[in-house]
């Protein structure tokens, strides 16, 4: 196609591989939940944590990106037979926004040494969820 950098090719595929592993693992997290009065409770806060903290920011960002793209294109990846439009603009939207911020914040922490500890790791993610709430709550 157009010349490239030795390792460039594999750098990129390495990148869509694990974006759609990561939406994968964020569709099947999505799936497992307690249904609760207008926003149910799932498994996704822990995936998003995680997929920003071995991601990095940049990655894991984009991934949250592309699990939202994909819900929005009408893929059923949201909590909920749902997918389309719809969650993005009721009450679980701030949430599911929040996640885009919540794993490049993971991420960046994770980046800079927050990872190499379990208490500095727990206060990154602490940090991850507390973004997750204030979009959330703030929608």
């Amino acid at each position: 196609m157009w010349p490239t950098r030795p390792g460039e090719a594999v750098g990129a595929l390495r990148a869509v591989v694990l974006i759609a592993l990561g939406t994968v693992l964020m569709t099947l997290s999505a799936k497992v939940n307690l249904p609760l009065p207008y926003v149910p409770m799932t498994l996704q806060t822990l995936v998003v944590l995680m997929i920003g903290a071995a991601y990095g920011w940049r990655l894991g960002s984009a991934t949250m990106i592309a699990y939202l793209a994909e819900g929005a294109m009408g893929l059923p990846v949201f909590a909920g037979p749902v997918g389309g439009i719809a969650p993005l603009v009721g009450p679980t939207a701030g949430y599911l926004f929040g996640f885009v911020l919540a794993a490049a914040v993971t991420g960046w922490l994770a980046e800079r040494g927050w990872d190499r500890s379990v208490v500095l790791l727990f206060a990154a993610m602490a940090t991850g969820h507390v973004v997750i709430l204030g979009a959330g709550f703030g929608w």
